[in-house]
């Protein structure tokens, strides 16, 4: 199966010795990867890596077989992004802001800003400013925008945030469809692990940075784990216990 996004030792230190390291991942055509870990593991440091927004002391990534640094626009050519809180003019409406972003793509029209709209349930309030809109609606109109070019792969940094039960439900059933009929690649973060579970396929996790494990949901869930909190807990104590020995 094709890789669609890889990872290779990615480093990168901050001035108050937080950061990631050594981060080392693959993403294979199709997958729903969840990039899970709590508040503060590095999540959006290693997405921001990955769309070029910051730069790694060391390691590289690579999409479609094109390495983020040095070949950036044919990286980024099929690609979808959402990296934390979605932006958006506030003073504009829903539509006005999504026909303001189609003007970086040659073969987005008005049909399909409606075609975006309506896949994440914003067609009724298109008209309305966005500073009429709710965190949950924001994010929505995030999610649209990422859509806008039909990518291939998508990279949403918790594009749930903010929404209700009834929303995040609607987002997670749109990246199955999309996932299961279009063939779209999903790379998704978040720390609500009940999501993870329910939504992809394969999960990341990371804890203080490192990357601690990766697997298939079906293994996790087929083997001696009750749920994904279950795993995620049994790794972390396991990461705390690991970590008090060392300090000895």
């Amino acid at each position: 199966m094709e890789t669609v996004l890889e990872a290779a030792g990615l480093t990168k230190k901050f001035p108050n010795q937080r950061g990631i390291e050594n981060i080392t991942l693959e993403v294979k055509r199709g997958d729903i990867y969840g990039f899970f870990g709590p508040n503060g593991a590095g999540k959006t440091t290693v997405m921001k890596i990955m769309t070029g927004l910051s730069r790694a002391d060391r390691g590289a990534v690579r999409i479609f077989g094109h390495d983020v640094t040095r070949d950036f626009e044919k990286a980024m050519q099929k690609v979808g992004v959402l990296i934390e809180t979605a932006t958006a003019h506030e003073y504009m409406s829903g539509y006005k802001n999504l026909e303001l972003a189609a003007r970086f793509y040659a073969d987005v029209d008005g049909k399909r800003i409606d075609e975006v709209l309506e896949l994440v349930g914003l067609s009724p309030f298109k008209r309305e400013k966005v500073e009429q809109y709710s965190l949950g609606m924001k994010q929505r109109l995030g999610v649209a925008s990422a859509l806008l070019s039909r990518p291939e792969l998508l990279i949403l940094d918790e594009p749930t945030n903010g929404m209700d039960i009834e929303g995040m439900v609607e987002i997670r059933e749109l990246i199955r469809r999309l996932a299961e009929q279009e063939n779209i690649t999903f790379f998704v973060s978040s720390h609500l692990i009940h999501e993870m579970e329910l939504m992809c396929n394969k999960v990341g996790i990371l804890y203080k940075g490192r990357f601690v494990e990766e697997q298939a949901v079906a293994d996790i869930l087929n083997g001696p784990y009750a749920s994904l909190e279950e795993y995620f807990i049994k790794l972390v104590q396991e990461e705390r216990r690991l970590e008090q020995v060392e300090q000895l």
